[in-house]
């Protein structure tokens, strides 16, 4: 097994300022307002209260449609309110008997006509059928590293920050819990959550992957590390080629958001910073691509490893 890397170590922590308030001088109220005028311009705080109301109300009446993703939250007895589904469909073997249990457990079933779930799915790709689920049921960052620890000897936690993309986030999700890897934190602000477009592009592998989101990213590396994880995080700017480093024991692999990469803050908690070589002129790779070729990378030297001890036996 090859020798830990060694760890960056800063010479200081990021100080934190406090925030400048700016006033704005550039309008001022009229000195007469009639009885009819109203003042109806928003404030920063309302728009961001709407906003978030709004992100609320589509977390809480989020759907799924698709055969494949609706499939898998009625094997693992997802919480759904209400199913909208095809008679055709709906009697078919795979779904018939997993209606039927979800109906029992609550579940509202709408059979349906094609154009009503046009309808309900804005003409999206529903496949025949659509459904309404509860709130995704985040995990805990400790019950995830204890899941994970269970699971594995040397267990693989991606963590990404800024993703603001659903398919980019899905996609990161698919292709991790495709190949291998324990879960998942994302950071509260400043990110997408979990979604019905997060779910359609995961494929159903939220089922069997669980999500932790936190509310401070940096604290949440520090704590992986507490629990004796390595973290590795990615940046195009990074002195270590990916295929160079020896990924041992238990990992986190760190992605950023694709232009911006990872803030100066989190690259200061990882202990590693890599980098995928690239010969072409692209400059940089989409954040799914880049986590699906670094998970690769991990799992590929754990695979020659095991080869390596079976040929000793």
């Amino acid at each position: 097994m090859a020798n830990k890397p060694q760890k960056f170590r800063s010479t200081g922590g990021a100080k934190r300022s406090k925030p400048v308030k700016i006033r704005d001088n550039a309008t001022s109220k009229p000195l007469l307002k009639s009885p009819k005028q109203v003042d109806v311009t928003p404030t920063r705080s309302a728009i961001r209260n709407v906003d978030t109301e709004e992100s609320t109300s589509r977390e809480d009446n989020d759907l799924i449609y698709g055969r494949h993703p609706v499939l898998a939250a009625l094997e693992n007895q997802r919480q759904l309110n209400r199913i909208w589904i095809t008679s055709r469909l709906r009697y078919d073997s795979r779904f018939h008997s997993l209606v039927a249990q979800a109906k029992e457990n609550g579940t509202v079933i709408d059979e349906v006509e094609s154009r009503r779930l046009d309808q309900i799915t804005h003409y999206a790709n529903h496949q025949g059928v659509a459904a309404q689920i509860a709130p995704y049921a985040y995990s805990d960052l400790s019950e995830l590293i204890d899941k994970a620890k269970a699971k594995t000897e040397a267990p693989v936690v991606v963590a990404v920050e800024g993703i603001t993309d659903p398919h980019n986030l899905g996609a990161i999700i698919r292709t991790a819990e495709a190949i291998g890897a324990q879960g998942l934190v994302i950071p509260q602000r400043r990110a997408a959550g979990i979604t019905s477009s997060v779910m359609k592009a995961a494929a159903g592998a939220l089922e069997n992957f669980p999500v932790a989101r936190v509310v401070n990213f940096s604290r949440a590396l520090e704590e992986l590390k507490e629990a004796g994880f390595w973290i590795y995080g990615t940046a195009a700017t990074a002195s270590q080629p990916l295929h160079t480093v020896q990924f041992s024991g238990s990992v986190v692999l760190v992605i950023g958001a694709e232009g911006e990469g990872l803030s100066l803050l989190t690259q200061r908690c990882c202990d590693v910073l890599v980098s995928i070589p690239l010969l072409g002129n692209t400059p940089s790779l989409n954040a799914s691509v880049a986590a699906g070729m670094a998970l690769y990378e991990i799992y590929r030297q754990r695979w020659l490893n095991m080869l390596h001890l079976e040929k000793l036996k």
